[in-house]
Formats: C-alpha cells, structure tokens, sequence
C-alpha cells in the first residue's frame, strides 16, 4: 500500500512532476532521532542559558561601568570648575587641564566661548556628536557611546558654571568590550560542549532504551533460524516487562503449533509407511509375475502402479525427512569423506552413472569432515533434478575455493529464468518449466531437502547460467571448510608415530 501524500498528479505534460526532497529523503533510524533529539534539545537550552547569561551580565558591567566613569567625570568636571574660578576665561583654556582622578584612564576636552583645551588631538571637537554638544550646551549632561579611530569609548558631556563652557571626558571600552567577548567566547565553547555531551546522553539513552528491542529482534532471529525455545529474560521495566511477556507468550503458542504440526506430520508419514510397505511389496509379486499376465493392458497397468508406488514412496520419505527439520530434530552426523570419493557414489547411485566428474587437482587426496548421508542426497537429488527438468545432468564439478568446497552440477535444458530461482528451492515448487513436463514425476520437495541439508551445514545453494555460454542450468552448492585446520590436523596425525 502506498501513502497518498506520496502520489503526485501528473503535469499538463503528461509527465508526473518530481517528488518532494523530503520525500526521497532516507528516514533517520529511531536511535538516531533520540539521539538528535537530545542534542537539539541540549543544543536550545545551552543557547538560552548563553544568551541570557551573556545579556544580564553585558548589561549589568556595562551599567556598572558607565555608572563608575560617570561619577569620576563629575569629580573631574569639579576640578575644572575650579581651575576656571581661579584663572581669567582666557588663562584658563590655555593653561594645562588638572590632573584626573579617576581609576581609569581617561581624555578630556574642555570647550569655551568656540575654544577649545584637550589632552589629546584625538579627543577634540569633532570626536563628540552634534546632537550631544548641543544637548550639553543646553545645561543638560549627558553621555554617550561612539566610535574613535575604531575604538569604542565613552563620552559623558558635563555644563560647567561659568557661561557657554562645556566639559567632555573621554574613556575607553576597550577592556569592556575585551571583557564581553571573551565571556561570549566562553559562552559559545560551554554551548558546543553541552550540545556533545546532550548528544552523547542521547547516544547512551537510546542504546539502553532500545536493548530491550535489539535483544527481541535477535530472539525473533534466532526463533526464525529454528530455534523454538528462545525466551526473552526478566525486565525490571514495568513498560517492557509487558512486551517481553508478550513475546514470550507469542513464541510459546508458536513452538507449540510448529510441534503440534511437526508431530502430525511425522504421525502422517509414519502411519502412511505401513500400508505404503505393503502395498510395495504386493506390486514387486505382481511384477515379478508380469510376464505371465497375457493381458497387455494388465502389464501395463502394472507398470503405471509401480511407478506410483515408486513415486509415493519417495514421497513419504521426503515428507519425513522435512518432518524432522521442523521439529528441529535434523543433526548432523559428521564423518571423515573425500570429495572424490562423495562425488563418486553420488553419482554411481543416482539414475544418471554416467554424469562424468571433473575434480580440481587441489583436492586430491583431500579428506573434510562432513555428514556424507546428506551430502550423498543433495547431489543425488540435483542429479535427478536435471534428469527430471533439465534433460539430463552434463557434469559434476568440484573446486577448491578459499575457505570453501563448490560442487556444481550442470545439465543441457532451458535453464532456470531469473525470477524463479529462489522459487524452485521453496517446498512444492517445480517452476513453471517442470509445470510443461505432462511426464513429470517431481512433486517440488526435491531441491527444498538440498536447501535444508547445505543450510544444516552452514553452506548454501543456488542456480545460475552455465559458464560456458550454451543452454543449461547450473546447481553450485558452496560448503565451507577450514582448510588450515584440516592441514594442521593430518600434519599432527602423519608426526604420530
């Protein structure tokens, strides 16, 4: 089913216009967004916390220092005052200003009657606003920030008694400024800081929040791969403990039907054995007296029964050995084999004995430990198989390969299409070529039994095109086998004396 929001019209073109990018966005896993989450939500509060750090603290510095510099350019202003009551107007602006008294360091500039008397060239008439020498002018004292040769400094403007004469004082915010942007430095250090550690909090929240999902899915792996019995442990978490409960209920019913199944298949088997065993051996006495029936028809018929019974039998032992991997009952029975020699007698006991064998010349005299019964029937049954579907096998191949054993088995028919090559390995699924085969005697359990045996030994099978470009099917089975261990193994048994 698809999501309406991600059907699109199709434009007056014709053409349906391209999904949104959002859309065609990969969605991010749910450990991820906890993860993310976390460092967002880290992230905004650490930026708030900074924030409002950083402006209570810039205005309660720059208050108390404006405040500070303020009252000395008040004391200041006295000082001037008086040195102007001493002096003429005159003798005043051209004698030297008083020594400042203040903590901090600061220029002035006195102006009287369009005259002026500074500290320094820098801090003349131009350096303070309009505006504010006319406000001062005024009688009105006041104080401002500007901006000298690109440094920032404070003017305070005081009107002094003595008529149309002004003061100004000038101080630095350089260490103000300094002061403020090395707080916000450290601000935005300890804002990226918190976002690390509120991501790794999400990291570390959301692997022990999600532990309890991660262990449900490798028991739901493990109850997929066969093992039945798989519970899930004991949570403190009431909010888990439901789930866990859940699941292991689930997993109980389903071990239960799978057995209940499995025994009724067994029982099936079983029960069809007796009457199929003497059924088989009534048609062995009446073939064994075919020759004296006179009747064709009869000889005929019996023929048609024995291929039958031949084919029920084969059946039933089928249904029983797949009864035994559902129950979980299949083990394997490990043996000493040399490929060879497994290739060999497959051969010799299949329908086919004169499917010739190509071997690798690295594996003569090989010797691996496998369950060789098994064995025996997987390339039985794929030799079958291409006499059945594939107009006969044309080879059995064994190579050598790092850390494996491929055996392949080849035949000269159509082949096997693309889409049903998983599909033949399913149980009673022939492929739609076999369906064409009126004669056909499979029922589909066949290569379903190969899938079962090369998985019980941790292999695996498939089927592609022959390598040599004619017609054909190729059965590869990939075993894997420790070749260094084997090695090491008959190098020790050859120093036993």
């Amino acid at each position: 089913m698809t999501d309406p929001l991600d059907e699109v019209a199709p434009d007056a073109s014709g053409d349906a216009p391209p999904r949104r990018w959002w859309r065609r966005a990969p969605r991010l896993g749910l450990r991820a967004r906890i993860t993310l989450a976390f460092m967002l939500c880290s992230a905004l509060l650490a930026t708030l916390m900074a924030g409002t750090t950083w402006g209570l603290t810039r205005e309660n510095l720059v208050d108390q220092r404006e405040g500070s510099v303020t009252r000395q350019a008040f004391r200041n202003a006295e000082l001037v005052n008086a040195q102007l009551a001493a002096y003429t107007p005159t003798d005043a602006l051209s004698a030297p200003l008083p020594v400042l008294s203040g903590d901090t360091p600061s220029q002035s500039l006195l102006i009287s009657q369009g005259q002026t008397n500074q500290t320094s060239a820098a801090y003349g008439r131009n350096a303070v606003p309009p505006e504010m020498l006319d406000m001062v002018r005024d009688g009105q004292a006041a104080r401002m920030r500007v901006s000298i040769n690109g440094h920032p400094e404070l003017v305070i403007g005081i009107p002094l008694e003595t008529a149309d004469t002004v003061y100004f004082e000038f101080v630095s915010l350089e260490d103000t400024q300094s002061a403020l942007e090395s707080l916000g430095t450290a601000l935005l250090g300890a804002t990226l800081v918190t976002t690390l550690v509120g991501a790794g909090l999400g990291w570390w929240a959301s692997r022990r929040t999600l532990r309890p999902l991660a262990d449900v899915s490798v028991a739901a792996e493990a109850i997929a791969g066969g093992r039945l019995d798989t519970r899930l442990g004991a949570v403190d978490d009431p909010d888990l403990g439901v789930l866990v409960s859940s699941f292991n209920h689930m997993a109980q019913v389903l071990e239960a039907r799978i057995d209940h199944d499995g025994r009724f298949a067994s029982d099936v088997s079983h029960e069809l054995r007796s009457p199929l065993m003497t059924l088989s051996a009534s048609i062995e006495v009446l073939a064994s007296r075919r020759d004296e029936m006179p009747d064709a028809s009869a000889q005929a018929a019996i023929d048609l029964m024995v291929a039958d019974v031949a084919r029920f039998k084969q059946l039933v032992e089928d249904l029983l050995e797949i009864s035994r991997f559902d129950a979980g009952a299949a083990r394997l029975e490990l043996s000493e084999i040399r490929p060879a020699e497994l290739a060999a007698q497959s051969v010799a006991w299949s329908q086919t004995p004169d499917v010739p064998i190509e071997l690798d010349t690295e594996l003569a005299g090989v010797v691996i430990r496998a369950d060789k019964r098994r064995l025996v029937r997987v390339i039985t049954n794929l030799l079958d198989n291409a006499r059945k579907y594939g107009g006969g096998a044309t080879r059995v191949e064994l190579v050598r390969l790092p850390g494996a054993l491929q055996i392949a088995v080849e035949d000269g028919g159509p082949g096997v299409p693309e889409e049903e090559r998983e599909l033949i390995f399913h149980r009673f699924s022939r492929g739609a070529g076999s369906n064409r085969r009126a004669g056909s005697e499979g029922v589909g359990l066949g290569l379903s039994l190969v899938a079962e045996h090369i998985a019980l030994h941790k292999g695996r099978v498939w089927v592609e095109d022959r390598g040599d470009g004619h017609d054909g099917a190729r059965f590869v089975i990939e075993l894997p086998v420790a070749w260094d261990e084997l090695l090491e193994s008959s190098l020790e048994l050859e120093d036993v004396p």
